[in-house]
């Protein structure tokens, strides 16, 4: 018996070596050689300060800037410790006066019919730092006037930060709102 309870230790030992720290830092360490930036967690810097990451949303509010999708973190924005859909079916009365009141309140920012569904609905993890071309051409007339540039300006920044579907096929299109604002930032210096 004694045997066989030292086998079953040895096992044990040797597997939690082997897959609790062996193969994690290993595969660590290919990340860090080979896509250090995505293994960092693809954070963003600006004068030699971390703003964020293009992995997580962030909520502006300023019309200067192009907005997020909604997100369904709770109280808190883009609470990377609180991700989470919200688990509002599509019968929730209470899914459905949100809904509204955002297309209300995105109406009479100027934004015109019809609505992008992303502009009223939040992803599934409720941190998606990326809307739809849709939704970001839809904000260039208001982004333009508040920033006092010409409309084709800012749409012309748009198109070219319009990042495919990944091999051609997998996802949409889609537009980081981060970077898409520090674009916008250099661009109005």
């Amino acid at each position: 018996m004694f045997n066989q309870i030292r086998s079953a230790l040895t096992l044990v030992v040797a597997l939690t070596a082997l897959t609790g720290l062996a193969f994690p830092l290993g595969v660590t360490g290919i990340a860090q050689a080979i896509m250090p930036l995505k293994a960092n967690g693809s954070l963003i810097e600006r004068d030699g300060k971390v703003i964020g990451s293009a992995l997580i949303g962030q909520a502006f509010t300023s019309d200067r800037y192009f907005w997020p999708r909604p997100s369904a973190t709770g109280p808190d924005p883009y609470n990377a410790s609180a991700s989470s859909g919200s688990n509002l079916g599509t019968t929730s009365v209470k899914l459905k006066d949100r809904v509204v009141a955002d297309i209300d309140r995105l109406k009479a920012t100027g934004l015109v019919a019809p609505v992008p569904g992303d502009a009223v609905t939040t992803s599934g993890s409720g941190l998606d730092p990326h809307v739809s071309p849709a939704f970001a051409e839809a904000q260039v007339d208001r982004v333009a006037q508040a920033r006092g540039l010409q409309p084709t300006e800012v749409a012309d920044l748009v198109g070219r930060l319009i990042e495919k579907p990944d091999f051609g096929v997998i996802g949409e299109a889609r537009v980081n709102v981060l970077e898409l604002n520090l674009a916008l930032d250099a661009l109005n210096k």
